[in-house]
């Protein structure tokens, strides 16, 4: 056991956070801790992080744990550049560099100081000794691995800290701690500021990772992939259940319901023993009968010292999101005709074309700096494009939610800006806004105030009122909880008119998007489908680009032994050709498979090629995928996430290279 949590207390001024927060967390666990904004889960950061102390309970964490902590906003000195940040995990080892280069040069110069040249020589192993101990010869490539992974161009390293924006700060500092390798890794939301690629990347670094993590996040599919346990924070307590999300979410509504069931009856059991001992006061009076009375006594310590169950809450309050539109568009919503920009040296995207039609909705994707928000804001005619032509339909009435944190100088409060922009009375602005959660005094509190979470839901208040039937969203699920997120995914869902949303969130793409734009070096490519289909197709494409013509080629470059192919389809065809007759013979009689005939365009085979030897090339990827596999499972392979994710990548490519041609043996088959 790492962390012990016992009916852990907190709170701020009169407001209580945690109530009775009782948890465990072993070492090498995976835990992501959940609940609504403002449940609480910061501050259980905090108090593990020990920036904060409980105010009552017991706080046990395993003495000598190193403890990583990303904050919201990393800290570094004034000057400090981004190389000087990512250094800071290697503070010892680069130290004792430095000690060493002193001892060379003063052993060069033994008139120097007064240690003998013996006395520096073992002063020199020494530091050499813990400097390679400590990895300090791989501080450069575990840099690389880091920095590549969350895409932090090199470029970058010489600019100062404080340059760099909020997103940019908190990518660094994430590098930062990773490259620290803590004993316990606290971190808050660490996927808001990183594009698809780099949340891949760290998903398997996490998932591989020598220690204990734990993660607030609100990204149900970085949850189901990474976490091994979930802790909700719900009305100031903890519930554990071991597994990731999507079991989160069936074993919640699971002991909801036994939770309702048992409350049910213990309210059915209670009411009885009132009604039994009002009924023995009743007759104890009457017959003037202690008996009753001391029956009657006992009933009611019994029911005193009973353990009621909390009635489950099995519908909680969330945002009451109905986008509606005031006027349909026409047909033809969105065109772009060979839309090009880019800034100086630079080009972001060349030859865009795209149709967006009525009631589509369309997820924009691509990794950070590669022109998304660019092209809502062409799309929006805040900038223009340098090439093409950007053309509305007709009565399109465009909604825009902007990726921006709350202005700092706006000083009006919740209820005035939301009426100013919506022109209402009060009554009817205070009964909208509760609709958002914004109930009571949280009405009056100052919009430069707000949370990211409390500014996205006003700026919806307000898209509603609107009416849009083209709603352009830049990332409407950043800094807002899970049933936020899903109360605003019901509404998308419902909504009539067309949508637009630029999203790093795969679980909103696959719930919402029938078709992916994806900005990729500069061209716009399209796929329909959702996330999970784009991710296919591109995968596939993947693999078939690093898959060479050649059929030997597709093992290339794996742990197998370089002459396996050849040796294997001598072999296979050697085997093949005395049963190959039969085979045919048999095969003939089969029924006609449910593939197009190459003769229909269907599908390609290749040339000259008869069932003898696509029987053999069959025999041989078939072979190679049971090697990949048997290497895949070998124990000195078990905790290398790149040599496995090499071997997962290779098996897919003979995968996908062993596919096309049992297709290509069934049609030359035919045609014998």
């Amino acid at each position: 056991m790492m962390i012990q949590c016992q009916q852990i207390q907190k709170g701020f001024g009169a407001q209580s956070i945690l109530l009775d927060v009782t948890c465990e967390i072993n070492e090498f666990e995976r835990v992501g801790l959940i609940g609504r904004n403002g449940s609480g889960k910061t501050t259980l950061l905090h108090l593990l992080n020990g920036s904060e102390k409980p105010d009552a309970g017991q706080l046990s964490i395993r003495k000598g744990t190193r403890i990583g902590y990303l904050e919201q906003v990393p800290q570094c000195g004034a000057h400090d550049t981004v190389r000087d940040v990512l250094n800071q995990a290697f503070h010892e080892p680069m130290q004792w560099m430095a000690n060493m280069r002193e001892l060379e040069q003063l052993m060069a110069d033994p008139s120097q100081g007064s240690e003998t040249l013996e006395q520096r020589l073992q002063q020199y192993g020494e530091l050499q000794e813990r400097f390679e101990r400590a990895g300090g010869y791989e501080i450069e490539a575990r840099i690389g691995k880091v920095t590549s992974g969350l895409r932090i161009p090199a470029s970058q390293f010489t600019r100062p800290f404080q340059s760099l924006s909020g997103g940019e700060k908190t990518k660094i500092g994430l590098a930062a701690m990773l490259l620290a390798s803590p004993d316990l890794l606290l971190l808050d939301e660490p996927t808001n500021h990183l594009d698809m690629m780099a949340i891949d990347w760290l998903e398997q670094f996490l998932q591989s990772y020598e220690g204990t993590v734990i993660v607030i996040s609100h990204d149900r599919y970085f949850l189901d992939r990474v976490v091994t346990k979930i802790i909700e924070l719900e009305d100031g307590e903890a519930v554990t259940y071991h597994t990731h999300y999507s079991g989160f979410q069936q074993e919640k509504e699971a002991r909801l319901l036994q939770q309702f069931a048992d409350y049910q009856e213990q309210k059915k059991k209670i009411k009885q023993m009132q009604e039994a001992i009002k009924q023995l006061t009743e007759w104890g009076n009457r017959a003037n009968a202690l008996k009753f009375h001391r029956r009657a006594a006992s009933m009611q310590k019994a029911l005193d010292r009973m353990t009621k169950i909390k009635r489950p809450v099995v519908e909680r309050k969330s945002i009451e999101l109905n986008l509606q539109q005031r006027d349909r568009s026409g047909v033809e919503v969105l065109t772009l005709d060979g839309v090009s920009k880019g800034y100086q040296d630079r080009m972001l995207f060349r030859k865009a074309s795209e149709l967006l039609c009525y009631g589509e909705h369309v997820a924009l994707i691509g990794h950070n700096g590669s022109g998304k928000s660019t092209l809502l804001k062409c799309i929006l005619g805040a900038e223009q494009p340098d090439e093409g032509e950007i053309r509305l339909g007709s009565r399109v009435d465009i909604g825009y939610l902007a990726q921006e944190s709350a202005p700092e100088e706006e000083n009006a409060t919740v209820l005035s800006y939301y009426r100013h922009a919506a022109g209402i009375e009060e009554g009817e602005a205070r009964g909208r806004l509760a609709r958002f959660l914004f109930c009571g005094a949280d009405v009056f509190k100052k919009i430069s105030n707000l949370s990211g979470g409390e500014w996205s839901r006003l700026r919806f208040a307000l898209l509603m009122h609107q009416q849009p039937n083209l709603l352009v969203l830049d990332e409407p699920t950043n800094h807002l909880d899970i049933d936020s997120r899903e109360a605003l995914e019901e509404a998308l869902e419902d909504f009539p008119g067309t949508l637009l949303a630029v999203s790093h969130d795969r679980y909103f793409m696959n719930r919402l998007a029938k078709k992916i734009w994806s900005l990729e070096q500069g061209k716009l490519v399209t796929v329909h489908g959702n996330y999970e289909d784009y991710k296919a197709k591109h995968e596939l494409a993947m693999h078939n680009n690093g898959t060479s013509n050649s059929v030997q080629h597709s093992v290339a470059g794996s742990m197998l032994d370089p002459q396996f192919y050849s040796q294997q389809r001598k072999n296979s065809a050697n085997n093949s050709r005395a049963q190959a007759a039969n085979e045919t013979a048999q095969t003939r009689e089969m029924s006609k498979p449910p593939y197009p005939h190459p003769k229909s365009g269907g599908c390609k085979r290749s040339l000259g090629m008869n069932p003898t030897q696509l029987e053999a090339d069959i025999h041989c990827l078939e072979q190679s995928l049971r090697l990949l596999d048997e290497a895949m499972l070998s124990p000195t392979l078990a905790s290398d996430a790149s040599k496995l994710a090499a071997l997962h990548n290779e098996r897919e490519m003979v995968q996908a290279k062993l596919e096309p041609l049992y297709e290509q043996w069934m049609h030359a088959l035919e045609e014998q």
